[in-house]
């Protein structure tokens, strides 16, 4: 094959990015695409070339295959690179860019048809021996059909978009009065994310731990692993903290899924980067949950443990190239990440769109932000909120722990709210640095770590401060001329804590 020259990003933020940088040191031009809400991305600023692509809606833009295949001819771009989101895990998009001749830096259209299509994945995997999570093998027509599984394997169940990953469009279900609002909520959320609403029925497991195995694969049938990475660290099914080494695995363990890992990527004819998830139970039987036909999100914490570039991996692979090394590498060290999102997490996570007035990004040793914002950039509320990617690796798993919370002590950002104290109550929390917590850890523990008061004592504090202030205002208009007692000390302009406590209550 030949040598790539340019690459368009079929992607924004972050990502868009990350490749950039990798294609830069390669020698190989890139190519931005953009929406009307990104046109003073950063992104659009690192590329060499950028090309608009519609309004901000990602349906109306990003998801346009068309709108990207017309920008990569214009640019002359033989290679399209989509990051993750958007149109990569999108089988059709791929045979448009075969058809167009343009090089697609990813799985071709029949692997991911195989497995980026969740339930045809579970039934390839069940005709190869994979052991899965019980649940369907098709995505489920109807709201009829749904509930009349949902009572044959018994509740608790998730509702799991078919044609997507990420956290969208997955719903987990407690029993039939929350079905209706459910079925709804993720088939609309999956046709928004991915352009695709069907979904499909998974019992819920308890307690489980999110454990997924990187897979790689040439084009000369060679196919190996990269060891895991623990994922467990969830908010409503969204990754949030990821580490590897995971903290519960053991060598032993680790072969295994790498072997199953591999198994599966073999049984489609895998080619690129790709992962296989699973799911581990408390007794540490693993299930085959999905595979994202694509780069994750947290890749980098595999990049950090293994010194491997990942995106060059991806793009030598593209050009035919073999893969540099044939089996798995030992694990150097310990890697964390954590999402840093534009949200506040005392208003239910509520996305915190915005201008961003002041930015102040963590530096030091093994440390890594992988970001798409500046001081001045405003944060558009049409797209997932995350604004970086902050990662550290240390020689073992407490002094990683230790970095990233430095980092994150040092991360300063203004004008709009984000969740780092919240991260940073997440890896100081007891089950988070004994390493044996679940994918329920942040729900259970979503009071402590926000560091919420318990409202009793709040209302307490709030009358004790009330009668405060009104034993010394009888007591200063004991002594006051004329004997009146002020809201106000006229001379100082001080208000009362009564007035304070009553404005704060109000708020």
């Amino acid at each position: 094959m030949p040598k790539i020259r340019k690459v368009l990003v079929a992607n924004r933020g972050e990502i868009a990015i990350r490749v950039m940088r990798t294609c830069k040191e390669l020698g190989i031009a890139t190519v931005a695409v953009y929406s009307e809400a990104d046109r003073s991305a950063l992104h659009v600023r690192t590329a060499d070339q950028a090309f608009f692509v519609g309004p901000p809606p990602s349906r109306e833009s990003y998801l346009v295959q068309q709108r990207i295949l017309d920008a990569a001819k214009a640019a002359g771009a033989d290679a399209i690179h989509p990051g993750y989101g958007f149109l990569s895990e999108n089988a059709s998009f791929v045979r448009a860019c075969e058809a167009a001749g343009i090089t697609f830096i990813g799985p071709p259209a029949a692997a991911m048809d195989a497995m980026g299509e969740k339930t045809r994945a579970r039934a390839n995997m069940i005709k190869v021996g994979v052991p899965v999570v019980p649940g369907t093998t098709e995505p489920i027509a109807t709201e009829a059909e749904a509930r009349e599984y949902a009572q044959k394997i018994g509740f608790p169940i998730m509702l799991k978009a078919a044609g997507g990953g990420g956290g969208k469009g997955m719903r987990r279900v407690e029993g039939m009065g929350d079905f209706e609002s459910a079925w709804r909520s993720a088939k609309s959320e999956a046709l928004n994310s991915f352009g695709n609403d069907a979904v499909y029925i998974e019992k819920y497991l308890e307690k489980p731990h999110h454990v997924e195995i990187q897979v790689f694969a040439d084009t000369h049938g060679n196919v190996i692993h990269l060891n895991e990475r623990e994922c467990s660290a969830q908010r409503r099914h969204q990754k949030v903290v990821e580490e590897t080494p995971s903290p519960i695995l053991t060598p032993e363990l680790r072969a295994q899924m790498g072997e199953v890992a591999v198994k599966a990527a073999k049984a489609v004819n895998y080619v690129g980067a790709g992962t296989v998830e699973f799911l581990v139970d408390v007794h540490r039987n693993f299930y085959f949950l999905e595979m994202n036909t694509r780069l994750q999100v947290e890749h980098p914490v595999t990049e950090w443990v293994t010194g491997l570039d990942l995106v060059a991996l991806q793009i030598k692979v593209a050009e035919g190239e073999k893969l540099p090394l044939l089996e798995a590498p030992t694990p150097r060290g310990h890697s964390i990440e954590v999402r840093v999102y534009a949200e506040d997490p005392s208003r239910n996570f509520m996305p915190s769109p915005g201008k961003i007035t002041y930015l102040r990004v963590p530096g030091g040793p093994n440390v890594r932000d992988d970001s798409g914002v500046f001081p001045g950039y405003t944060v558009p509320n049409f797209y997932d909120p995350m604004i970086s990617k902050l990662s550290v690796w240390a020689p073992t798993r407490r002094e990683a722990i230790a970095r990233a919370q430095r980092a994150l002590s040092e991360y300063v950002v203004k004008g709009i709210t984000t969740n780092i104290r919240y991260l940073k109550a997440i890896l100081a929390h007891p089950e988070f640095v004994e390493g044996d917590y679940d994918t329920g850890f942040l729900g259970r523990e979503h009071t402590t770590l926000q560091g919420v008061e318990d409202p009793k004592l709040s209302e307490m504090a709030l009358l004790a401060s009330a009668v405060y202030a009104h034993q010394r205002d009888a007591k200063r208009a004991r002594t006051m001329p004329g004997g009146k007692a002020g809201a106000a000390d006229a001379s100082s302009g001080r208000i009362s804590p009564w007035r304070l406590a009553l404005r704060s209550r109000r708020r």
